[in-house]
Order: structure tokens, then C-alpha cells, then sequence
């Protein structure tokens, strides 16, 4: 069965391509759900059953068209449904981040005015209860599972499946006004409401329209020639815009089937159960899986051991060439096939990759080396750059034209321009209607002809046409010399270490470059099992002096890579300290997808960074942390600071000659 290619008369809506599918290929699965160990599974048609039963449950309840419905939990069919039911009751669906904190939830739902929220559990309830207090916005509470539930006030409150058991007893009542209201929906209608990350500032809610859902997924789908039969599994946050372009959008359009685990803890397992044939992952999940690849290397047997590393090796240097379809040597070819057998295929299956057809990442820039490690396996996997107000896609790249530096050429449809100062501007079918209730940052964002700042610097390679991004915009600045300031560039290889988590490269208006460095617990936790060395807590083993030997390895070899770089040399690391704690979002120190937020760590590590380039060798500090009960606490610790060794840059090498 082949992909729907072009529009089609009437399909200007979620729940129209709903129809469609359960119409034709209402046998074809559209979800599965890994719950209790089991695997369950719906058609189209189902599906479809489910959706409208929730739907008309809404109407009962009194839903309202132009009503926001927040919904918050983990990836659950019944939480993809709560979506499409609303939309069809003509409301608007606001999915929230699951593991936000009570009071970043409380702001999306004054903001949103929600009258309904879907929860997934007694957690997220009690998180709803906290957010509203003195606000009596929030009419009605769903909740999908009910364990724990009895005891609540139920006044407001219903398990879902009674909600649709109830649509299921009314439909005779509403269904006349359901198929009203899915009658008056075309591409102008709001289809979802999206809030930003809020790495500057207070979270925008970003509206996007069936037409930006629509248009987007079409074209997406077809420039990398989806199909109904294609797997995706539909784990990362419900609140993101990525997610809801795979997991709906595309879904709905091309007929594909939507997976989801049981849970973060299941979700590899679930991974290779699945093998998906069609992956997301941001590159935060790649490095997680290559420094678990490597830390069981580290363990592994001797033989073991030395095969990984002898046909890595042969990877690194014909495998990304197999993988694009460029020539490659047939002896070349052979033994790749023989690694194929004896490392690249069972280790592709025990990280669930298998199957993959095509694989993406995005929402920042990957490094290099972790790119190139996975490519060199056989993943076909490629880079596209996207934002929430674009749909996602701004660029891909195509097949055979896959690079590490690159993120593409312009999706189709998409317009892309450079500004002078180099700051990427777009406009496409996909651009944002505009942030609720904000005229003015919808106004400075999007102008008249409908071209959106994306806030990023980048330029069009002239021999290739692709899109190379440095760096946010307000991030690129220049070091005292004048020399290019850069921080992401230099961050991304410091990750391609599996020791390091977390890197921030300090810099801008200074002499020289220093670096924040976060250790990977894991992965530094079981290099000290090897190497005896005991800690009680991960502050102990960030500040340990064999720890800080090893960072400083990474660092130099870094500096190496960077002092090569006519443009960036200046970025080299000159000073830096392991911090004695994980940035962490529930601190303000990321946003709920993993962005570093650079002003707060300014300010928060004020003395910190003065003693960076003060020329201290330890400072003592105390730092404002939350404990997972949402308690607040003090933590006390004397960073060290140390130095590391700096290469010559190009200019300077020049003016020695």
C-alpha cells in the first residue's frame, strides 16, 4: 500500500485524515502499547471508535469549541487521543511537559485558560491540584490511569474510560454536534497549541494551524517517501513539537503505526521489540546510547574487546561511504560485511536499530564524531533543522547528500534567506499563525510577508547549497582579539566524550576561553569501579584529581581538533572546573528539553566563573538545588579549577613563520 502523494479534497483536518484512514485501512495498526509486560494493539477503525467516543464523553461534559484541553503524561494511545477528540469537539489540545514542576504548569494553564486537563496518573493530578491553587480555571480533571485515584474529590474529576462510556450511552444526544463541529474545521483551524522551551524567558504558546500540520507532514512525508508500513516509537515528551509532527501529523497523513513504551525505564527494551523503521531521537539519546555502548565495551572480554575495536576502525573509514551508496573497494566491502556479522549488526540490535530506514536528529547541533559513529554502522541517519513556529522543518538532508557539518537544503516548501548580521530567516506553509495572546513577540518574530527570525547565525555553502548553523544568534560573539566566539561548536565535541554529560564554554568579550564541565555519572561512575576508586556522592567524584586528569585529556584533545579551525581556533579551552553538581532543569538551569540556559548559569555561577579567570585555583561555593520532593536545599563544595594546554591558532602560526 502506497502513501497518499497529494491533497486531497476534504482532507483539511486531523480528524478528516482520521476518517480516511479508518475508511481506508481501517485493518492497518495505528497504535500499539506496551502495558504490564503485554503489547496491545488498535487499527484505524478503532482507533477511530475510541476517538469518538472520547469526543462525544467531551461534548457530555460540556466541552466548548475554542476551549483549550491540557494534556499531560507519558506516551499513551489514550493521551494521542484525548488530542484528535478534542479538535474534534473543536477545541484546542495543549499537551504539557509530564515532568514539569507544579509551578511551570501552573503558568501554562493561566496562560492556556484550560477548562479540561488529561492527566496520565494520581502524580500528574496532584501536580494539576497544586498548579491551580487560587485559580478556578480548570473545570474538569481526566485522568487515564486510575490507580490511587479513589479517595479524590470526583466532583470534577473522571477516569477516562468513563468518559467514553459516557460519549458511548450520549451518542445518540451528541452525535449530530460532534459531526457539526468536525464539519466547520478546515486549514485554518487551530490544530494544536505548542509552548516554547522558554530558554530567555517566559514559555510563548505557539499556535499552529491544520494548514502548518497538514502541509508539513505532506511534505515531509514524501521527501523521504514514508509509507503506512513504516514503525515509530512515540517516546519523547507529548509537548514537544517534534513529537507531535511524528507522532500525529505524519502519522495521520501517511497511515503509519505509533508506538509507545511502557515507560522511560522499558524504553530501550521496547526499542529493539519494536525496531522502528522511521527514528527520532535528539542527540542527547545518541550520546546516552554510544557511552553505553562504550562503557560496555570497557567490560567486555579481551576477543570481544578487540573485535569491536578492529572493525570500528575499519567502519570509521568505509562504512559512512557504504551507507551513502559512494564507492567503496570490494575487499573493503567484504570484510565490512564480516564486521556486519560479528560486531555492526548485534550491536545495531541490542541498541533496537535494526530496521531503520530513516533517522533523524535535531534540536541542536550533534557532534560530529557521535554522528559519524552511528552513519558508519549502517544507520541511515541525517540531521534536520526545525523549530516549534516552523512545524519542525525548516531544512533536511536528502539522501546521499548526509554531512555532519551540514543540516541540509530547505524542506520543501520552505523559503530560507541570511540576513546580513547571518541570522537564518524562513517562511513557509509550516510558519506559526502566532504566539497566543502576544501581538508584540508575534509581531517581532514574524513580519508582514510572513518571514520568521529564527534566532539562530548560519550561512548557504556555495558549492553545495546546504545550511551550516554556528550557533544561536546571541550566542555567537567575539573574543577580546576580535576572533570568532562560538560555544556550541566547541561544546558538541566536548559531548562526544561519554565522560562528559554537559559542557558551557564561557568566553564572549574575554581573552581566552573556559568551560563548565557536568561528568557523566554513569559512565565516569564505572570507570572508577575499574580503577578502585571509591566516592560516596557524585559532588565527591566530580571533585576527585584522577577525574579531573582525565577531563583534562578531553579538553586538550578538543583544543587540538579546535586549533585547526581557522575560524573557531580562538575557542579553545584554556581554564576549567568539573562542577560539583548536574545542571539540571528543576534548578532553572536547562529548559525541559535539555537547553542550556546561559544567562542563568551566568548569574547563578557568578563566583564560579569570576575565578576562572581571576586565576584561583579553587573557589568555594554554595548553590541552590530542589530535591525530587520539590524540597529546597543548600549545597556546599570548594571547586577546583585547574588549567589545560592551548595550540597555536592558524593566524598565530602564520605570523611565527
Amino acid at each position: 500500500m502506497k502513501a497518499v502523494a497529494a491533497p486531497q479534497a476534504g482532507l483539511r483536518s486531523i480528524p478528516a485524515l482520521l476518517a480516511r484512514n479508518a475508511t481506508q485501512m481501517g485493518n492497518r495498526p495505528a497504535y500499539r502499547e506496551k502495558e504490564f509486560g503485554i503489547w496491545q494493539s488498535w487499527t484505524w477503525a478503532q482507533a477511530q471508535d475510541e476517538i469518538r467516543a472520547l469526543a462525544l464523553g467531551f461534548l457530555a461534559l460540556g466541552l466548548n469549541r475554542g476551549d483549550h484541553v491540557a494534556i499531560v503524561g507519558r506516551n499513551r494511545p489514550a493521551h494521542y487521543w484525548a488530542m484528535v477528540a478534542a479538535q474534534m469537539c473543536g477545541a484546542v489540545p495543549v499537551p504539557l511537559y509530564q515532568d514539569a514542576v507544579a509551578t511551570e504548569m501552573a503558568y501554562v494553564l493561566r496562560h492556556s485558560q484550560a477548562r479540561f486537563v488529561v492527566c496520565g496518573d494520581q502524580e500528574q493530578v496532584d501536580k494539576i491540584i497544586e498548579a491551580e491553587e487560587g485559580d478556578d480555571t480548570v473545570e474538569q480533571i481526566i485522568y487515564t490511569d486510575k490507580r490511587g485515584m479513589r479517595k479524590y474529590d470526583h466532583s470534577r474529576m473522571n477516569w477516562l474510560s468513563d468518559v467514553q462510556a459516557e460519549g458511548r450511552a450520549a451518542h445518540q444526544r451528541f452525535e449530530d454536534e460532534l459531526d457539526a463541529r468536525i464539519a466547520e474545521l478546515d486549514y485554518d483551524s487551530t490544530c494544536v497549541m505548542l509552548y516554547t522551551s522558554g530558554t530567555t524567558g517566559k514559555p510563548k504558546g505557539v499556535v499552529l494551524s491544520n494548514r502548518n500540520v497538514i502541509e508539513t507532514a505532506r511534505a515531509s512525508s514524501e521527501f523521504d517517501r514514508l509509507q503506512p508500513t513504516e514503525e515509530v516509537l512515540a517516546y519523547l515528551p507529548m509537548a514537544w513539537v517534534g513529537d507531535f509532527i511524528f507522532s500525529v501529523g505524519q502519522a495521520y497523513w501517511t497511515g503509519f503505526c505509533v508506538n509507545c513504551p511502557e515507560g522511560p525505564h522499558t524504553m530501550m527494551t521496547d526499542l529493539r521489540e519494536i525496531g522502528p523503521t522511521y527514528f527520532f531521537a535528539p542527540p542527547r539519546v545518541f550520546e546516552g546510547q554510544l557511552t553505553s555502548v562504550m562503557i560496555r565495551m570497557e567490560d567486555a572480554g579481551r576477543l570481544k574487546k578487540w573485535l569491536f575495536d578492529h572493525y570500528m576502525k575499519l567502519a570509521r573509514r568505509v562504512g559512512v561511504a557504504l551507507t551513502d551508496g559512494k564507492p567503496v573497494g570490494a575487499l573493503d566491502r567484504l570484510r565490512y560485511g564480516l564486521g556486519n556479522l560479528l560486531v555492526f549488526g548485534p550491536l545495531k540490535n541490542t541498541l533496537g536499530y535494526s530496521r531503520i530506514r530513516v533517522g533523524y536528529t535535531a534540536g541542536e547541533a550533534i557532534g560530529p564524531e557521535i554522528f559519524d559513529f552511528y552513519r558508519s554502522l549502517g544507520i541511515n541517519l541525517k540531521q534536520l533543522y526545525g523549530q516549534t513556529e516552523a512545524t519542525v522543518f525548516i531544512t533536511q538532508q536528502p539522501d546521499g547528500e548526509v554531512r555532519a557539518d551540514t543540516v541540509g537544503v530547505p524542506s520543501p516548501g520552505v523559503e530560507v534567506r541570511i540576513a546580513e548580521n547571518g541570522e537564518v530567516f524562513y517562511r513557509s506553509p509550516g510558519t506559526f499563525v502566532e504566539y497566543y495572546q502576544n501581538p508584540e513577540s508575534t509581531a517581532s518574530t514574524k513580519d508582514a510577508e510572513g518571514w520568521v527570525a529564527t534566532g539562530d547565525a548560519g550561512f548557504f555553502e556555495e558549492a553545495s547549497g546546504h545550511l551550516r548553523i554556528i550557533d544561536r544568534a546571541k550566542d555567537v560573539g567575539r573574543m577580546a582579539d576580535g576572533s570568532m566566539f562560538a560555544p556550541k561548536y566547541v561544546e558538541n565535541k566536548l559531548k562526544f566524550y561519554p565522560n562528559i554529560l554537559e559542557a558551557v564554554v564561557l568566553g564572549n568579550g574575554r581573552d581566552y576561553c573556559t568551560a563548565f564541565i557536568n561528568i557523566d555519572l554513569t559512565a565516569v561512575g564505572n570507570w572508577a569501579e575499574r580503577n578502585n576508586i571509591a566516592y560516596a556522592s557524585y559532588q565527591e567524584l566530580a571533585g576527585h584529581p584522577r577525574v579531573y586528569e582525565m577531563i583534562r585529556s578531553h579538553i586538550e584533545e578538543v583544543n587540538e581538533s579546535v586549533a585547526q579551525d581557522p575560524m573557531l581556533s580562538g575557542c579553545q579551552i584554556h581554564r576549567f572546573l568539573v562542577l560539583h553538581k548536574e545542571l539540571d532543569a528543576d534548578d532553572g538551569e536547562m529548559t525541559r528539553t535539555r537547553k542550556v540556559k546561559r544567562g542563568v548559569i551566568a548569574e547563578k555561577f557568578a563566583d564560579l566563573i569570576e575565578g576562572l579567570y581571576d586565576g584561583s585555583d579553587s573557589v568555594y561555593t554554595e548553590t541552590e538545588v530542589t530535591y525530587e520532593d520539590g524540597r529546597k536545599g543548600v549545597l556546599k563544595a570548594t571547586v577546583r579549577i585547574e588549567d589545560a594546554r592551548t595550540l597555536a591558532t592558524p593566524a598565530q602560526r602564520m605570523a611565527a613563520e
